[in-house]
């Protein structure tokens, strides 16, 4: 458990509720003055009947007690052992929550548990990360009850955060975690060893994430899965993987929860740092020493997450290429399953916690500094790089490339995509090219492709073999769209008024608001009520686009509205926009609702207009009492409103002309990418068109040879 400010009165809400016997042992981590003694253990002992000890150096952990961090220390966990150093400054703070939850990670993988308490700095955020992905549960402390909420907030904020709760709540799911065979046994729920048969409750599972992601995880590796599935069951009290199958099969949200944390992303930037300082002595020499001016670095980044790594080889190339004379353009393909992660790669900001390996020169030059905190990679070093979904299994590789980078990757796919993966990587590859893997992993039976250069670090060069490896381009396994089965018709209708029913249509008539529902490509699917004060049918060929048919003076608040609803998913409304008609000037609430029908990715929104009372412009009907107003105050008064219209219409347009070149800047990225496959494309077209030449070339020599045998014996004949 981690705290900082206000963490006292969390840690004593938290200890008397929570059970004596829970077998679990307890840390507390807080950041204490490093100058005074402390008195934490002495306060917490009175609150529960745990022993309560301040660790010292060396300690073994033992069930049912509690050990609180000395003041000036980092502690961490080494097997089952307790280590105290001198504590040290992460980014100008100490960050000891992030230090003792990234060991305790290590040591303990599905059996961490990290709690985030009351604090006013982002301590623990980063940890939470590592104790997910060893399969661990987190807790934060709910808003409401922090004395300080800043800590509590920016774990949450991480998306890493399970459990959002009060201390006592806290302690309750505590006790209930204690008795999870899942924590408490020595055998997993389930054991994934072979691909599920059919009918198999794991196999329906994979069917599952197939038709709602498109990706075919059955040949991922078994202890992944099995460690990901166990974790989502953990925390739905499930214990039959029986269970858990239904229960994905009656909530589509969960097989989504289950696909992202399936493909959870643990990176950071400048992994094993001496990896990038080989890059520099060994590999980045090599690609230059060929290359013309105009032709340019191409990598790819396989597997690139939230772009850490992308940007970590980014900064390194433009750091060894910025002592030489001429430069060669660079060009980055950054590609990942997660859309979640390419798009938070794309804007490339992390928090302060997740720059301590960036030095204070590289984040100077490469780096802007944000006003909310955190940074922001440059946009120089941001348009060198281009990212886009891939799927490894199924998606084209690019090609003529001078490196690969897929570091931690393979790790968790089985060995069929293994096998597909390594050959692909030496077709992308040009003659002097180079792959460079994760320091756990290897080319293994594909060591005949490639030359080790590096052992430590894993870096390959390409190498130039006689016989071709076999691959294929396969589609992707794009979700399957479900027909909707045919509903059953009623034989025998039933003739009864029912009142209830017209009831409320006669109220949604005269009470609703009225509207339209359109899909994500703004085609009007319904509509609701009397909507010809807002929109019109046009002279000509028809068209059901919303944007053809708002009436003049809507459409770009309409569009800056659905935009926002549209990348969000969340409701968005706008009021007192205008309209101006012959009489009158009407004000007008704007309102656009986000939602899935049905199990699908498809979002559908419903827009609804709300007219507010109106403002009159004939003079004639005009409340008497303001015809004693001056006229320039009258005048005053219109051109207020005016010049009020003009700015709200300019920063509509501006939020829409934004959103526009955001979408377009997307749009080209993925436009390149597309590019390049059809590149990639071609070229293996072209390899295939010379080896059918070559073949047709060796058949004919060969049809030559048998038929100057037959001539020669016609002449002895």
């Amino acid at each position: 458990m981690a705290a900082s400010a206000g963490g006292l009165e969390a840690f004593t809400q938290l200890l008397k509720h929570l059970l004596t016997d829970t077998g679990m042992a307890f840390v507390l981590i807080q950041h204490l003055d490093p100058n005074h003694k402390s008195l934490l253990s002495e306060i917490l002992a009175i609150t529960t009947q745990m022993p309560v000890t301040e660790v010292q150096d060396g300690v073994t952990v033992e069930p049912n007690k509690i050990y609180i961090i000395p003041p000036n220390t980092k502690m961490i966990l080494s097997n089952g052992v307790l280590q105290l150093t001198p504590r040290e400054k992460v980014q100008g703070k100490y960050m000891p929550g992030d230090a003792f939850f990234t060991s305790l990670a290590a040591d303990r993988g599905h059996k961490a548990i990290a709690v985030v308490l009351s604090g006013s700095d982002g301590d623990g955020s980063l940890g939470l990360k590592a104790i997910k992905a060893a399969g661990g549960v987190t807790f934060a402390q709910c808003e409401n009850t922090a004395q300080f909420d800043s800590m509590p907030n920016r774990a949450v904020a991480t998306g890493n955060v399970d459990f959002v709760l009060p201390p006592e709540k806290i302690a309750e799911e505590l006790a209930n975690l204690s008795r999870n065979p899942f924590i408490s046994g020595s055998l997993p729920l389930i054991a994934v060893e072979k691909l599920p048969e059919q009918g198999d409750a794991l196999a329906t599972i994979f069917v599952l994430l197939r038709s709602q992601t498109g990706v075919d995880f059955s040949h991922y590796k078994p202890n992944t899965l099995e460690r990901r599935i166990q974790r989502r069951m953990l925390l739905y009290k499930l214990e039959r993987l029986e269970d858990y199958t239904e229960y994905l099969q009656n909530n589509p949200s969960e097989v989504k929860a289950l696909y992202e944390e399936i493909l959870i992303h643990v990176t950071h930037f400048f992994r094993d740092p001496e990896a990038f300082e080989v890059l520099k002595e060994r590999v980045f020499p090599t690609i230059i020493q060929n290359k013309s001016a105009e032709l340019p670095i191409r990598i790819w980044v396989a597997g690139c997450s939230t772009g850490e790594e992308v940007y970590s080889i980014a900064i390194s190339l433009l750091e060894f290429l910025s002592d030489k004379v001429t430069s060669p353009p660079i060009q980055i393909f950054a590609t990942d399953i997660s859309e979640i992660a390419i798009e938070k790669a794309r804007t490339g900001i992390y928090a302060e916690n997740q720059m301590v390996e960036v030095s204070p020169e590289s984040r100077r030059r490469f780096f802007n500094a944000l006003e909310g905190g955190g940074y922001q990679i440059s946009k120089a070093v941001r348009e060198l790089c281009v990212f886009a979904r891939q799927d490894l299994g199924s998606d084209p590789p690019f090609s003529n490339l001078d490196l690969v980078s897929c570091r931690n990757v393979l790790i968790y796919l089985g060995e069929t995509l293994q096998k597909r993966i390594l050959p692909i990587f030496h077709y992308s590859l040009n003659p002097t090219g180079f792959l460079l893997l994760g320091t756990s992993e290897s080319t293994g039976k594909y060591s005949d492709l490639f030359t080790l250069i590096d052992k430590k670090y894993k870096i390959y060069s390409k190498k130039l073999t006689g016989i071709r490896p076999t691959f294929s381009f396969i589609t992707s396994n794009y979700p399957i769209v479900k027909v909707d089965e045919s509903k059953p018709t009623d034989e025998n209708p039933s003739d009864e008024f029912d009142l209830e029913k017209k009831t409320d249509q006669l109220i949604l008539n005269r009470y609703a608001p009225v509207g339209v529902v359109i899909n994500d490509k703004m085609e009007v699917l319904q509509f609701r009520g009397e909507i010809d004060l807002y929109l019109k049918l046009l002279p000509g060929k028809p068209s059901l686009n919303l944007f053809k048919m708002v009436r003049q003076g809507l459409l770009m608040e309409l569009r800056a509205t659905i935009y926002q609803a549209q990348r969000q998913k969340i409701l968005v409304r706008r009021e007192g926009l205008r309209i101006e008609s012959d009489e009158l000037s009407k004000i007008i609430n704007l309102e656009v609702i986000p939602f899935n029908p049905g199990t699908d990715e498809e979002f559908y929104f419903l827009v609804l207009f709300e007219q507010a009372p109106p403002t009159v412009k004939n003079v004639n009907t005009v409340n008497p009492e303001s015809l004693e107003q001056p006229d320039s105050e009258r005048e005053n008064v219109r051109l207020r409103l005016e010049i009020a219209t003009a700015i709200q219409k300019q920063a509509a347009t501006q939020e829409y002309l934004q959103a526009v070149i955001q979408e377009q800047e997307h749009i080209n990225q993925d436009l390149k990418v597309a590019n390049e496959e059809i590149l990639s494309s071609n070229e293996e077209l072209q390899s295939t068109n010379e080896e059918l030449e070559t073949a047709k070339e060796e058949i004919q020599a060969t049809n030559e040879g048998i038929g100057s045998k037959f001539r020669g014996r016609d002449l002895f004949r």
